[in-house]
């Protein structure tokens, strides 16, 4: 064939040997060198996607330059040497990439290169319809059945759709593809020209899984219940997402993803991901291309778990959406401050690309139960940066809308944003900002107008998430069973603080304010949540959402704030009229006493109004109490507890 195959390399079993099926399509058979030739000045030229790049192909391409010029190569993303991209075959090939990947960055940025920005379930139709005709197909194969199919193995996505599109289609036949099922095979007789050359598939090693990506990861994981399908992805924060999956408990998980790497393999050994209760296309991985290494190739080789479907099936929203509990996992580069994400270029400078991101966030907005998610470390350039800012950099574009965006992630929490107002917004945001940045995001957020002029500053300087304050605990409910969660207060809480204060009723006001309140000011509202956690502790007692609540409301608090002269703590509770005497104020009180001792707290003080005969009640059947004495100039008992 006039290529020396690399007998290192052990070829995949295949129904047909190469010298039959070399033999029976010895017509379609030349050596790189004359495909390469069939390729005429001017054209456009697609290129198979990341592990799946035709590398043999691109190699001689290069080689074959002077015979070359003003040829367009298109491609969604590529890896490694990418020779045709080097400055000295500018006259020869311009580049032109939906995703800009690594060994492209610098080509796109001095202008030798093109970025085409478009939505990843977008694509085909754009070949399709004649918008970006394509002349020429350099795509990577299966060695073809004995039926003359052959399987696109791990890179089908747009690969398939730019492959039908194309006048003529040259195909490096590789016994190292993998044999992958699904919509995933083209016949040889839609193939022009077969190019046997068998070589190592690129691989991919994502970056190594720090200390804020697994906090990052496991964040994520708290909000993936059982049963639900996961899109994840490649890189270090799958990787950190995965992991932490494995050790959260949750069951049962499904797959349908753009792309997937080695990360997913642990979770289908391990019993995490079985698809088994997916509600489209149940029993199967969905997916549209691999990158990863040897091991994952071998894996998904004929393997009836995995389904490979192209770009235009996996990222179309509709059908993202068919999948119940559908959580899309996605990253961003700069996020303002009312929602907007940027997740393609650092300012003016282009930097990715859109992918599938707004095809899975539109897509799992539309499932039953579903969760868009975008991820991101707080900070930029070794802490220097804030990325959430006030207003997004100069040239910065917007992937993912305001109205799309609904869960931003970063080391420091979460914040909800479907729905809300831009002040509950900016709230939010600044709680999972990095602390140094807090204040001076909120200080512009004041001169924005976005949030009230007599905002307090923030005071914590860790995270309001910490699952060491964090429990949920089962009671008898109004109607029947309910689960409580108990969590920090947060800054974006004040609306549900000020629902909790209107339901209860003018006694319990009276009780825990000690004056007959008719409305809540600003001020006493920032007191609840406005705490330094290093010494002082908000709890708040949560319903989750469910099918009549569209969001989470607060049935109760309570706090502490510490003494340090005495080192005791002042604690309050508070529990809505129609949740009390169900076990509920207990269980925060010993919740609180908890974390006090843990803190090296030595006693709770709580002043109690005569009149409050419950709450006297109450703190008597605790059974903690070392000391009440009745202070006649305040009129109200002082009550000590023993932690």
């Amino acid at each position: 064939m006039g290529e020396t195959l690399d007998e290192s390399c052990e070829s995949r079993v295949t129904p047909m040997t190469k010298q039959d099926w070399t033999e029976k399509y010895k017509s379609k058979v030349l050596t790189a060198p004359k495909a390469i030739k069939k390729i005429r000045r001017g054209t456009r030229i697609f290129l198979g996607t990341g592990c799946g790049v035709p590398y043999h192909l691109v190699q001689e391409l290069a080689n074959h330059a002077d015979q070359m010029a003003d040829n367009e190569i298109v491609h969604l993303l590529t890896l490694g040497d990418t020779p045709s991209a080097d400055p000295k075959f500018q006259m020869q090939f311009r580049h032109n990439s939906f995703f800009i990947s690594e060994n492209m960055r610098e080509a796109v940025t001095e202008g030798r290169a093109d970025y085409t920005p478009i939505m990843l379930s977008d694509l085909p139709r754009l070949f399709r319809s004649g918008k970006m005709p394509i002349d020429v197909a350099m795509i990577q194969v299966s060695p073809p059945d004995e039926h003359g199919y052959c399987s696109l193995g791990i890179s089908v996505d747009i690969t398939k759709s730019g492959a039908e599109s194309a006048d003529m289609i040259i195909a490096q036949v590789n016994e190292r593809m993998p044999v992958t099922l699904g919509d995933s095979f083209m016949n040889v007789r839609d193939i022009d020209y077969l190019v046997p050359f068998t070589e190592p598939l690129r691989e991919f090693q994502a970056a190594d899984v720090d200390e804020t990506i697994d906090l990052i990861g496991s964040y994520v994981a708290r909000l993936i219940e059982n049963e639900s399908t996961v899109e994840l992805g490649i890189g270090a924060l799958p990787q950190a997402v995965c992991n932490n999956l494995m050790e959260s408990g949750v069951r049962d998980l499904g797959i349908h993803t753009e792309m997937f790497s080695d990360s997913l393999i642990p979770l289908i050994e391990q019993g995490v991901v079985t698809c088994k209760k997916k509600t489209l296309h149940r029993g199967k991985v969905i997916a549209s291309f691999a990158m990863g290494s040897e091991k994952l190739y071998d894996y998904v080789h004929d393997n009836p778990l995995f389904e490979f479907r192209p770009s235009e099936y996996v990222n179309d929203p509709y059908i993202i959406g068919e999948n119940n509990k559908m959580v899309a996992i996605n990253s961003a580069l700069e996020v303002d401050l009312t929602g907007q994400v940027c997740a393609d270029s650092i300012g003016h400078k282009f930097y990715s690309g859109i992918g599938g991101q707004v095809d899975f966030i539109r897509g799992a907005s539309r499932s039953p139960d579903g969760k868009a998610i975008i991820c991101m470390q707080s900070t930029a350039m070794n802490g220097k940066i804030s990325r959430i800012v006030p207003r997004l950099s100069e040239g910065a574009g917007v992937v993912t809308t305001r109205g799309d965006v609904d869960i931003i992630i970063t080391e420091f929490g979460l914040a909800s944003l479907h729905g809300k107002t831009i002040r509950e917004r900016v709230l939010s945001l600044i709680a999972i900002a990095h602390p140094k940045f807090r204040n001076e995001l909120l200080e512009a957020a004041k001169t924005m107008k976005y949030v009230h002029e007599d905002q307090v500053p923030f005071l914590s300087q860790g995270t309001y998430f910490a699952s060491e304050y964090e429990t949920q605990e089962t009671f008898k409910g109004p109607d029947g069973p309910i689960t409580v969660h108990f969590r920090l207060i947060r800054p974006d809480d004040t609306d549900r603080i000020k629902e909790l204060f209107y339901d209860l009723s003018e006694e319990s006001i009276f009780f825990r304010f000690l004056t007959p309140l008719r409305s809540l000011r600003r001020q006493t509202l920032q007191e609840f949540y406005n705490v330094d956690q290093d010494r002082d502790i908000s709890i708040v007692a949560v319903i989750s959402p469910d099918e009549e609540e569209e969001s989470e409301r607060i049935i109760g608090a309570g706090r502490y704030l510490l003494n340090r002269s005495t080192n005791e703590a002042e604690f309050a509770l508070l529990v809505q009229d129609e949740y009390q005497g169900k076990g509920i104020g207990t269980f925060l009180l010993n919740h609180l006493m908890r974390i006090a001792k843990s803190k090296g707290v030595e006693a709770f003080i709580a002043y109690v109004h005569p009149r409050n005969q419950p709450m006297i009640r109450f703190l008597h059947k605790t059974g903690k109490i070392i000391e009440s004495r009745l202070s006649m100039a305040d009129e109200e008992y002082v009550f000590k507890l023993n932690l």
